[in-house]
């Protein structure tokens, strides 16, 4: 397993479909996820600070395994199936439960807990951004900051 750090959220056009980009903490590559507006708004408003003035599903979830003193240790995207990624969040004493990965990241986000990616998916999936091409990193990192999560609202 590879950990992943997540650069952000964005619209991809012109289909209008959420991704999200997560990059190898020690490594070049990067793995877009396509994912719903729901889980984009999750992810930007916790990457941002946002509080909604009531919870949201993953401030639930999180408060849910507090309760229970059931900590998430880490997210692991274990497969990618037919264009479909698969992920477990690995619970309390050695508890998995199979998850889509955008509500692994958005309650991963909410609790600090490691997000990894098995080697084959990163193979299967990963991409290398030439160093030409970091500048549109860059300018992906600029739109995040200036994105609000409103604009994914469908």
């Amino acid at each position: 397993m590879r950990e992943l750090s997540v650069v952000g959220v964005r619209v991809e056009l012109p289909s209008n479909q959420p991704i999200v980009l997560l990059r190898e903490v020690e490594g070049d590559r990067y793995l877009p996820i396509w994912i719903g507006a729901v889980e984009a708004t999750a992810i930007a408003y916790e990457q941002q600070g946002v509080k909604p003035a009531r919870p949201l599903t993953h401030d639930l979830l999180r408060d849910v395994l507090a309760a229970l003193k059931a900590p998430l240790h880490a997210v692991e995207i274990t497969e990618l199936k037919e264009n479909v990624f698969y992920a477990d969040l690995l619970i309390g004493d050695g508890v998995r439960v199979s998850a889509r990965p955008s509500d692994s990241i958005a309650l991963a986000l909410r609790v600090g807990a490691p997000i990894r990616c098995a080697e084959q998916v990163l193979s299967e999936a990963g991409i290398v951004i030439p160093d030409e091409q970091e500048d549109e990193v860059e300018k992906f990192r600029e739109f995040l900051e200036q994105v609000r999560p409103e604009d994914f609202a469908g």
